[in-house]
């Protein structure tokens, strides 16, 4: 199976994330230029090849996502506790751990009420 241009994209970001810190599924999104694909990114990352370090992403509220059969999100965890990333109440402090790069990213748009007159 060949990976399709955004699993591309996103494979790409991923590998650039460095030891001992995270980055979001919707941060991904927005780097690879999809900023509402978050989910994408998770499918991408559920099928990503080995040499991706696929435990570097984590969610919105910088907890490790659960999985269908519970064995990963522990397998996450433990990689991310050998890169010196601790958990309180099963969540990271993003702004300690959270991946700071200098690419753009998008950011979400505001709702406008007077559009919708």
């Amino acid at each position: 199976m060949t990976a399709s241009g955004l699993q591309k994209r996103v494979y790409a970001l991923v590998r650039r994330v460095p030891a001992g810190r995270v980055v979001t599924y919707g941060q991904i999104a927005a780097l690879a230029g999809v900023p509402r694909a978050a989910r994408a990114v998770g499918q991408a990352m559920r099928v990503c090849p080995g040499s991706i370090p696929w435990h570097r992403v984590v969610n919105g509220r910088g907890a490790v996502s659960r999985r269908g059969d519970g064995s990963g999100a522990l397998s996450q965890r433990l990689l991310l506790e050998g890169e010196g990333i601790r958990f309180a109440r099963g969540r990271i402090d993003l702004g300690r751990y959270g991946w700071k790069t200098r690419a753009r990213t998008c950011a979400p748009r505001r709702f406008r009420p007077e559009l919708l007159s």
